[in-house]
């Protein structure tokens, strides 16, 4: 038996591939709350630019529920930023809106010129996020894992240019297309270099624009692929891949790209997946964070981390980001199913 083990040290023995006697619960992306925001009066455009505030939400959600990790940073923006993106932070709004580009360096691949500051650590916010996983590591970090990261090189390349442009050009000037994503490999797998001198136990990469529902998977196979494979090949464990929608088609594909684990969400088929990967591919899901914990109620997540159990998971992990409103009571139902259901099954 090994509940003696911390909640960090399960999932880095998880994500070793040793056998500890759970499922744990986990994440790799954004997991903060409104709860954690009046726990400290703060609003949501405040949490993205102060590295104090980012580390402390990004706690507070375990603080509050016993959620056992903690993740930064919080938005889609911080890489594009660095590479000459211009991001709206919604400053002066009081609802939940998440950072989002504003403006590309280029609307066109043709047009897009990859430029890696010299002093890459002090570029953009990834100071901010450095500082705050610091300061994690400190707060937090002997209790908790501490995660990170970044968008895949196509996804981010859909933040740098016009997203219609992006996919024509993966058509029709694909060596194109494929030069600028490894310039992009290039820049990432720096900044998960820097957010794991920072402290950062585990890095997800996310590449959720390259998912069947966008490209096919030829198309993966051929553009996607290589430069994912490059990525996971250069930086060190634990580290994570993800990608969003029905990724049945792909699955065998993003088992060759050099993940420790595999990252799905409701869309994908948890039990079809296990079946074609076999018992040794750590996958991770399958919670959907907004029909079924944040518009769900208490009995459906319940149901739903039976369900992810039921097939195969090796964490019980939501899909993407928790939506921030999540209500209180459905988070701690996710924390009780998953102590109820998460026991290993011999």
């Amino acid at each position: 038996m090994e509940n003696h083990l911390s909640p960090r040290e399960q999932v880095l023995k998880l994500l070793r591939k040793e056998r500890i006697d759970i499922i744990p619960l986990f994440s790799g992306m954004g997991n903060v709350t409104i709860h954690g925001l009046e726990k400290y009066g703060w609003r949501f455009p405040e949490i993205h630019t102060d590295a104090e505030k980012m580390a402390k939400m990004a706690a507070s959600t375990y603080q509050i529920f016993g959620f056992p990790c903690a993740v930064v940073p919080f938005d889609m923006g911080v890489e594009a930023e660095v590479l000459g993106s211009k991001v709206n932070y919604y400053a002066h709004q009081s609802d939940i809106l998440y950072p989002t580009i504003m403006e590309h360096p280029s609307e066109t691949v043709e047009g897009l010129e990859i430029r890696i500051p010299s002093d890459l650590e002090k570029a953009g916010r990834l100071p901010v996020v450095t500082e705050a996983i610091r300061l994690l590591k400190k707060e937090v970090g002997d209790k908790i894992a501490i995660g990170s990261w970044v968008l895949g090189p196509y996804t981010l390349a859909g933040q740098l240019v016009d997203l219609s442009n992006l996919a024509k050009s993966a058509f029709k000037k694909r060596d194109l297309v494929s030069q600028k994503l490894g310039q992009l490999a290039e820049v990432l797998i720096k900044i998960v270099k820097i957010y794991r001198n920072a402290g950062a136990d585990y890095i997800t990469v996310r590449e959720m624009g390259a998912g069947p529902d966008i490209l096919s998977p030829r198309m993966f196979e051929s553009l996607v692929r290589p430069h994912l494979r490059r990525i996971f090949d250069e930086i060190d464990s634990p580290k994570i891949l993800h990608i969003c929608g029905d990724t049945n088609a792909i699955i065998d594909q993003m088992a060759l790209c050099g993940a420790d684990a595999i990252s799905v969400e409701k869309k994908n088929r948890v039990a079809e997946s296990r079946k074609k990967l076999g018992s040794e591919v750590l996958i991770f899901g399958e919670i959907d964070p907004f029909g079924v914990l944040t518009q769900g109620k208490p009995e459906d997540v319940e149901r739903a981390v039976k369900e992810a159990v039921d097939g195969g998971v090796n964490a019980i992990w939501p899909g993407c980001d928790l939506w921030p409103v999540v209500p209180k009571e459905n988070m701690e139902t996710l924390i009780k199913a998953a102590q109820k259901y998460g026991k290993l099954k011999n």
